[in-house]
């Protein structure tokens, strides 16, 4: 990009799922950071924690992050607490601490403890930081109330750790100045992001190479939809019928239905990662024998006791990934005393989805209209994130836009490299998130 500022910057696309960054050097060229990880190098850097106990480590629980957390995990998941996108609880004023054995630990100390490995994993590149760091940050946080001042001051707290200043970027503004790095000529862009927590949508007026400034925000839209609601989709109605979800249990003299509040646990893996708790377990064996049918509730008690969400949330990502290409997919989890074998049709897993689509839609709608265009106004729709990948969310693109405006690649990296760039404008505070004027 034009006008960079002397020196380097770092992007960093901390991701519910997963994990980027990439450093620009003093010349503007953004280059992804790769980690030499348990099954081979790459850039992406799963969010996961595990932490477990250990008499030879000060305060006695040593930790992992990345993929080597998930190691970690699935070489002792009994002894194990293992968190997956924590991200998700940033902006919830009802997450407080997360009870790792014995201890409380709030939002920036799983926050600092994931970064120590984060730097660590990189290595050489991530030893001497960059000055300025670009952070990005959903448009709009995942939850039913988020509160988007509270995130900041998670974020502020977790991300003080790097002791440089760090300035807030609406992630698919990211995504497009990595995107415009390949266009020559003048143009209205629209990214759509897909994360694990939340849908992101910026509109950007791209000028052409030379111009004084490149890329201009028009509008940004943002809804806590995506992956990770796609999966408890799939949970929802292969696996948690199975777990007494819909059953009934006795009151005295009355047949009340299951509360839902337990099986809401299974599709938040900060809720279900730590519902192995003495307090959750007793309550859960309260309901077991009142239960109509107390076998299913034993089946979600062996699953959290065993530490089986992982699992099947694995079983469940590839269910999803595989409908991304294929018309019909199997689904298969041993485990606890669960099996369950089905064949789920692409079809039936759209209209699990359904609802979620149509508000992705029109949250789509509200980015151009916050710009003032509508869809003829756009020249090119670039997708990114994991999610982009779901036919049914390609077809809100190609029904809008039509297909031939469509463009993605580097679905899981094009954050984190644009994230850099923006980090080189002199500009930079035309690019922060300032939290009192969303």
């Amino acid at each position: 990009m034009v006008n960079p500022v002397t020196g380097r910057a770092l992007g960093l696309d901390f991701g519910t799922t997963n994990s980027v960054v990439a450093i620009a050097d003093a010349g503007g060229e953004s280059h992804l950071v790769d980690f030499k990880g348990p099954n081979g190098a790459g850039p992406v850097f799963r969010s996961a924690l595990c932490f477990w106990q250990d008499g030879d480590v000060r305060g006695g629980i040593a930790h992992e992050a990345g993929p080597w957390a998930i190691d970690e995990f699935l070489e002792f998941p009994q002894g194990s607490r293992f968190l997956q996108s924590f991200k998700s609880v940033a902006a919830s004023a009802s997450f407080e601490t997360a009870n790792i054995f014995e201890k409380r630990m709030r939002f920036e100390q799983l926050g600092h403890v994931f970064l120590e490995h984060f730097l660590a994993h990189g290595g050489k590149a991530l030893a001497d930081l960059p000055d300025r760091v670009i952070v990005g940050r959903p448009v709009q946080y995942v939850g039913n109330r988020p509160d988007a001042v509270l995130a900041r001051t998670r974020y502020d707290l977790m991300f003080a750790l790097f002791k440089r200043e760090v300035h807030y970027v609406y992630e698919p503004l990211g995504a497009a100045f990595s995107f415009a790095s390949r266009l020559d000529r003048p143009a209205t862009l629209l990214v759509a992001d897909f994360g694990g927590g939340t849908s992101d949508f910026s509109v950007v007026r791209i000028e052409a190479p030379g111009a004084a400034q490149r890329c201009t925000p028009l509008s940004s839209a943002g809804i806590g939809i995506a992956g990770d609601r796609f999966d408890y989709r799939i949970m929802d109605h292969l696996v948690l019928p199975m777990l007494g979800k819909g059953g009934s249990y006795r009151s005295f003299d009355k047949l009340l239905e299951i509360p839902a509040g337990h099986f809401s646990d299974f599709g938040d893996w900060s809720r279900l990662a730590l519902m192995r708790n003495r307090r959750t377990l007793e309550e859960l064996a309260r309901l077991q024998h009142s239960a109509v049918d107390p076998a299913a509730i034993g089946r979600m008690i062996a699953v959290v006791e065993n530490e089986l969400g992982f699992s099947l949330y694995d079983a469940v990502g590839q269910l999803k990934r595989t409908l991304s290409s294929e018309d019909h997919a199997p689904f298969h989890f041993s485990g606890a005393g669960l099996d369950i074998h089905a064949e789920v049709s692409r079809a039936t897993f759209e209209g699990w989805i359904a609802e979620d689509l149509a508000r992705i839609a029109e949250t789509v709608d509200q980015a151009l209209s916050k710009a003032q265009l509508t869809a003829d106004g756009i020249d090119h729709v670039f997708l990114t994130g994991g999610s982009s990948l779901i036919p049914a969310v390609r077809r809100i693109f190609e029904q809008r836009f039509g297909a031939d405006k469509l463009d993605s690649g580097n679905e899981l990296t094009s954050i984190a490299h644009g994230l850099a760039l923006i980090g080189q404008e002199p500009n930079i505070a035309e690019w922060a998130v300032q939290e009192n004027a969303q």
